[in-house]
């Protein structure tokens, strides 16, 4: 009887060893898309693909269920190196930050799934006014939170970048050439507005520079804006003054 127990448990530890040697999560995938816009913040959303094996279908779908599992939650609990912000610079903050965690597509190995981050990055680029209401942009490359080789940073094997212009943007110049859209035949990006490039690519040097020209209207509404963040708390403190003057006066009135 103690026998047949021993061998029982033995056979137990041997199976749940050998499916423990096929049980892991395999990041296949990263695509990272920065979509710019006309002040220095971005819009960043970064998908990462995984393969589930078919002894972690039940881990992963655990993971997904659990409320509270953070960022940090999910980077332990699929041993991850590439469920990070990609897109971060160290002098500024990431704001409105979710991750979305895909249903799992099975198939007769294991399982696909893909988790989603969305976030928004301040001071990814640079601006500069170099006309009247016309404003230069300069993608600030410090931002990038990739692969770190000996030459500098570069995109991850099976990732990609992708850049995303504003809406009435003209592109200036952009350094490497992406691997897509092509250049035309002048050598240039005209009416293009997404740009990508593919795994691997060197990041060193990279440079992406825009234009964005302001409407008489919305220049106006930008100084209004400006005038409204900058005054606000001087009018409120002579408002207040003016008040707390009223009332002493109504006060002493009152007295005499």
């Amino acid at each position: 009887m103690h026998k047949s127990l021993a061998f029982a448990v033995f056979l137990f530890a041997a199976v749940m060893l050998q499916s423990g040697v096929h049980a892991y999560f395999n990041e296949t995938y990263l695509s990272t898309t920065v979509t710019l816009s006309n002040n220095t913040a971005a819009h960043v959303t970064e998908t990462v693909n995984l393969f589930v094996s078919n002894s972690s279908i039940a881990q992963y779908s655990q993971y997904r269920q659990a409320v509270n599992l953070t960022l940090n939650g999910w980077q332990q609990a699929l041993g991850s190196g590439l469920v990070v912000e990609h897109i971060l610079n160290p002098r500024s903050s990431i704001s409105n930050f979710t991750l979305l965690p895909g249903p799992l597509v099975l198939n007769g190995n294991g399982g696909y799934a893909a988790l989603t981050m969305s976030y928004y990055a301040g001071n990814v680029t640079n601006v500069a006014n170099i006309a009247p209401r016309k404003f230069e942009y300069s993608f600030n490359s410090s931002v990038f939170n990739f692969m770190h080789t000996a030459s500098g940073q570069s995109l991850f094997p099976n990732s990609k970048l992708v850049i995303v212009l504003p809406g009435g943007a003209q592109l200036v110049s952009l350094y490497p050439a992406p691997d897509s859209p092509l250049a035309n035949v002048s050598g240039g990006y005209s009416n293009s507005t997404i740009f990508i490039w593919d795994s691997g690519e060197p990041l060193q040097k990279f440079s992406f520079v825009y234009v964005m020209t302001q409407t008489p209207q919305q220049e106006v509404m930008a100084y209004i804006t400006y005038v409204y963040y900058k005054y606000t708390l001087p009018v409120y403190a002579v408002m207040i003054i003016i008040l707390v003057a009223i009332f002493a006066y109504i006060y002493l009135k009152v007295l005499r």
